[in-house]
């Protein structure tokens, strides 16, 4: 198998674009998003619907594909309702926190190498940074105080729940999510999102790590509120959660529009750490010019596509978990297994594959007996989380059966009726009633 060089940007590529150039850019870069938007938004309801059998959108233009106008007009035109006891200033700058922060995540992401822009050699990536990839977790974790400042100003009890189970559950998820891309940065030795891309010329990480691919795959629906992790909303228990308040009107469309620009930010991210970014899979890098020129663009939009079809199918699939089990599986499932699966490779690493700062060509089956060890932890955890299900389960049974016992005997103090004052009640039961009274 032989593999293309591609003309690779580096961090000495960026910040040497004229002004004009990172313009254009930039605007490019938006009207991928908001165009993004519209289509992702008509695509899910198209393929939900399939999975249901039902048509979807089929009225707004052909096969419905103007639907998604069509309800942003609507959005656009609807009055704009401000209830009584908000915090006007707070109210209004929520949605916009939620925007901004996806926007500039997404500004890291590489679509493709060196290209001819106008006549200016220039990396088809908006900018690169030395620490690219914290910059988007902190953007991740600015924009959190959006879905809390939302929850909180709207002085209302379901938004507050809302918006502090958003904090909660994104303090949880962001550990997971850094730690699962701490073994990245071990194996391509720099955080610049596009070097990381280079890293993966032979193999993509979400092979040669494989377990910190499946744990960030859990923790981008619960970076991104989505089902089976949006608890932040969860209609069910809090109405609409921290968007209760807010009205379908502008501010519930940017609301709307944060929402697919950190879906976005997500799938984009994956592509980029674990899916080889913009370049060619087998067999198609084995073409001379495949990760040359705008062809990457191509890969690169192929694998986001997969990628948000994927988290669509994940919300047609799995129903909404419990709050207990998502802060559960955070603490005690993908932070422990991250850790140990972080000093396995460090300890692969250092003890036996440096040479010179490169990998041998026996990588690849240590990092295999890495993630047999990685599975046998998971198995000996399983080992554990059944025993105390079963110790659960036996608590639960008798608890049950002392609920049987006491339901027989109210009087006993039993549930549902409360205990009450026996010889009092009957005395009260036996009382003289005073004649001439009804």
């Amino acid at each position: 198998m032989t593999f293309v060089l591609a003309a690779d940007p580096t961090l000495a590529d960026f910040g040497k674009d004229p002004l004009w150039i990172i313009i254009i850019k930039a605007v490019m870069l938006f009207a991928f998003i908001m165009v993004g938007i519209l289509l992702g938004v008509w695509f899910e309801r198209k393929l939900i619907a399939r999975m249901q059998h039902r048509y979807g959108p089929n009225r707004a233009g052909k096969f419905g594909i103007l639907q998604s106008v069509a309800d942003g007009l609507k959005m656009g035109l609807k009055e704009d309702l401000f209830p009584r006891t908000v915090d006007k200033v707070l109210y209004l700058l929520a949605p916009i926190i939620m925007v901004v922060p996806a926007f500039l995540a997404f500004s890291i992401i590489p679509f493709g190498p060196m290209v001819n822009l106008f006549g200016v050699q220039t990396p088809l990536q908006l900018v690169d940074l030395p620490v690219a990839v914290l910059f988007m977790l902190a953007m991740g974790a600015v924009s959190v105080y959006g879905v809390v400042l939302a929850g909180w100003s709207s002085r209302s009890p379901y938004a507050l729940l809302g918006g502090l189970r958003s904090a909660a559950q994104v303090v949880s998820y962001e550990i997971a999510m850094g730690l699962s891309f701490v073994a990245i940065f071990l194996f391509a030795g720099t955080l610049s999102t596009s070097e990381i891309v280079a890293a993966q010329q032979q193999t993509w990480y979400a092979v040669l790590l494989i377990p910190s691919f499946l744990i960030y795959v859990v923790c981008m629906f619960g970076e991104a509120a989505r089902i089976p992790f949006d608890l932040p909303e969860g209609e069910g228990e809090l109405v609409g959660g921290f968007q209760t308040e807010y009205s379908s009107s502008l501010k519930f469309a940017l609301i709307m529009m944060g929402e697919y620009v950190h879906t976005f930010t997500a799938s984009g991210i994956a592509v980029t750490l674990f899916l080889g970014g913009w370049r060619a899979p087998f067999p198609i890098s084995l073409w001379e010019g495949a990760n040359s020129g705008w062809w990457p663009v191509l890969w690169f939009l192929i694998k986001f596509v997969l990628t948000f079809c994927f988290i669509v199918w994940v919300r047609a699939s799995l129903p909404r978990v419990r709050y207990d089990q998502l802060m559960s599986l955070g603490w005690k499932v993908l932070i422990p297994v991250n850790l140990a699966w972080i000093l396995l490779v460090a300890a692969v690493r250092n003890v036996i594959f440096v040479n010179n700062g490169t990998f041998e060509g026996d990588l690849y089956i240590s990092a295999g007996l890495g993630a047999i060890v990685v599975i046998g932890a998971l198995a000996i955890w399983m080992r554990f989380d059944t025993v105390n299900q079963r110790r659960k389960e036996a608590m639960k049974a008798e608890v049950d059966a002392e609920f049987e016992t006491l339901s027989k005997e109210p009087a006993a103090g039993g549930f549902p009726v409360p205990p009450l004052d026996l010889p009092h009640y009957h005395g009260a039961q036996h009382k003289e009633i005073p004649s001439g009274t009804n």
